[in-house]
C-alpha cells in the first residue's frame, strides 16, 4: 500500500460480480449484470475510463505507453501469504505487459501542434464498425447508444500496386457511377453481389425446393472463398476488392501454401451480407462504417454509464494487488485493494493486462507455490498487431476527411503476405485540432 496515495473507503465488502479493468469486454459484462440486478464493484487502477481500449490527449497518451516499459517482461511467479483467516491463502495479481515493443518519434515538438488536450488518441485499434455489426445492436438495445454519438468514415479505398487508390463500391449506383471500373466488370460484381443475396433469401425461405436452386452447395461454403471467387471468374481487381477491403481478410489468399488462415466462403458471404445491410442502415451514415466522435474510448465509457445508472459501483485510481483463494473450495473469493481493503465475490472478472494462476487446479498453498509459476492460460499469446499513429497536416484525400485504406497482401512490394490498413480521422470527430488529421496504420499478424 502506497501511504502517499489516499485511497477512497467502500462501505460494502460483498458483490455479487467485481470487475478489475474498465475495458470495453468488462465493461460490457459489468453493465449486463448491472441491468440484471446483481450487485457489481467496478474497479480501475488507472485514472481514467478504458483501461487498454480507452482515448487519450496527446500528453497522457506518451506517459501511458512509457509507463508500460516500467512492467517487467518475465515469467509470472507468484506470492503467497499467510491470512489472517484460517481459510484462505493470498495470492499476489501481477500484471503483464501487453506491448510487446514501441517507440515515440517526432520530427516535429509536440508544442507545435496545438494543445495536447485537442488530441483523442486510441491506446488500441482503432475499430470502425459496421452499421449493421452486432455491437452496434447490442448499444441500441442495452442504452448505450444514449451516452455516445457517432460519424459515418466517408469512404474506403484500396491500393491497387500502380500507385492508385480506388473507391471501394458502397452500393449499385457506386458501382455504375465508379470510373475505376470498366463496364464488364461493373456487370461481374453486380452478378456476384445478386448471387450472394438470392442464396441468403434461399436460406430464408428454408423449405421452399424452388429457393434450393438459389442456395451457394455446402461444397462450396466450406471452400476457401478464393476458390469460390475463381469459379465466378472475377478479374483480380474484383477479388481484392472483395476479399481485402469488404471480407476484411488479413492473410494473403492467393498462396494458401503461406497463408495460415484463409477465408471460408460462408465466413466470406457473411461479411458481405453484413456489408451491404450495413450502407443505409443509419441515418447520419451515408456509407458502410461509423466512427465514436471523441474516439474509441467512448465505447467503454457508454456502458460504464449505463452501469452506473443501475447502479453499479466505480472506483478509479484503485488497484487491485492480490486475490484471496479458499481454500476448501479452491476457488477465488476476494480481492484485496491497494487501500488494504478486501473485497468478497460470488464472480470475478479481470482484464487481460493481468496474470491469474488458474484457481482451479490448485487445492493447497504448497501445491499453489509449486504450480502458480506456470501462469494463466489466459496468457496465451495468440497474435501480435503492428501499429503506427501518425499526425499529419494534409488528407490523403483533400476533399475527404475519414477514410479507411487497405492495403491488399503484395500490394506495397512482393514480400508483404499481410493486408496493411490505415484509419484517417479528422477534427469533425474530435480526435485531433482543426487542419491535421490522425492516421492509424495498422496490420494484424495471428491466426
Amino acid at each position: 500500500m502506497d501511504e502517499n496515495v489516499s485511497y477512497p473507503f467502500i462501505d460494502t465488502s460483498s458483490f455479487d460480480l467485481i470487475v478489475v479493468g474498465t475495458g470495453l469486454p468488462e465493461s460490457v459484462i459489468a453493465s449486463a449484470a448491472s441491468a440484471a440486478g446483481k450487485s457489481v464493484l467496478h474497479l480501475d487502477a488507472n485514472p481514467f475510463y478504458g483501461s487498454h481500449f480507452s482515448s487519450l490527449p496527446l500528453d497522457s497518451f506518451t506517459s501511458f505507453l512509457q509507463s508500460q516499459q516500467n512492467i517487467p517482461q518475465k515469467e509470472y511467479s507468484s506470492s503467497i501469504e499467510n491470512y489472517s483467516q484460517s481459510d484462505c491463502v493470498v495470492v499476489g495479481l501481477e500484471s503483464r505487459c501487453l506491448y510487446s515493443n514501441f517507440e515515440i518519434s517526432s520530427h516535429v515538438s509536440p508544442e507545435s501542434l496545438e494543445p495536447s488536450r485537442k488530441f483523442s488518441l486510441d491506446i488500441s485499434g482503432p475499430r470502425v464498425l459496421f452499421c449493421a455489426d452486432p455491437a452496434v445492436d447490442l448499444l441500441l438495445k442495452s442504452g448505450a447508444s444514449h451516452h455516445i454519438e457517432f460519424k459515418s468514415i466517408d469512404a474506403s479505398f484500396i491500393y491497387t500496386g500502380d500507385g492508385r487508390l480506388l473507391a471501394v463500391p458502397d452500393s449499385r449506383a457506386a458501382i455504375f457511377k465508379d470510373r475505376s471500373l470498366g463496364l464488364t466488370e461493373k456487370n461481374q460484381l453486380m452478378r456476384f453481389f445478386k448471387l450472394v443475396q438470392e442464396h441468403f433469401e434461399s436460406v430464408a425461405a428454408d423449405g421452399d425446393r424452388k429457393e434450393e436452386k438459389r442456395r451457394i452447395s455446402e461444397e462450396d461454403l466450406e471452400s476457401p472463398f478464393i476458390e469460390f471467387l475463381n469459379k465466378q471468374r472475377l478479374p483480380p481487381k474484383i477479388k481484392s476488392i472483395i476479399l481485402y477491403a469488404i471480407v476484411m481478410a488479413d492473410c494473403d489468399q492467393d498462396h494458401p501454401e503461406i497463408s495460415e488462415n484463409l477465408v471460408k466462403t460462408k465466413d466470406g458471404i457473411e461479411k458481405l451480407a453484413l456489408y451491404h445491410s450495413s450502407v443505409g442502415r443509419l441515418a447520419n451514415a451515408s456509407g458502410a462504417f461509423i466512427y465514436p466522435i471523441y474516439g474509441q474510448g467512448e465505447l467503454p465509457q457508454a456502458f460504464c454509464r449505463c452501469a452506473a445508472v443501475k447502479g453499479a459501483l466505480y472506483v478509479l485510481r484503485m488497484p487491485v494487488t492480490a486475490l484471496l483463494l479458499d481454500k476448501e473450495s479452491s476457488h477465488y473469493k476476494g480481492v484485496r485493494l491497494a487501500s488494504g481493503q478486501e473485497m468478497f465475490f460470488h464472480h470475478l472478472v479481470v482484464d487481460p493486462s493481468y496474470v491469474v494462476p488458474s484457481s482451479s487446479i490448485l487445492s493447497l498453498t504448497v501445491d499453489l507455490q509449486q504450480k502458480s509459476a506456470h501462469g494463466s492460460s489466459l496468457a496465451v499469446v495468440k497474435g501480435k498487431v503492428a501499429r503506427a499513429i501518425c499526425v499529419t497536416r494534409g488528407s490523403v484525400k483533400p476533399d475527404l476527411s475519414n477514410l479507411l485504406l487497405v492495403f491488399p497482401p503484395r500490394s506495397l512490394n512482393s514480400k508483404q503476405v499481410k493486408s496493411i490498413r490505415a484509419l484517417q480521422l479528422g477534427s469533425n470527430l474530435a480526435v485531433c485540432p482543426s487542419g491535421l488529421w490522425n492516421q492509424t496504420w495498422f496490420s494484424f499478424d495471428g491466426s
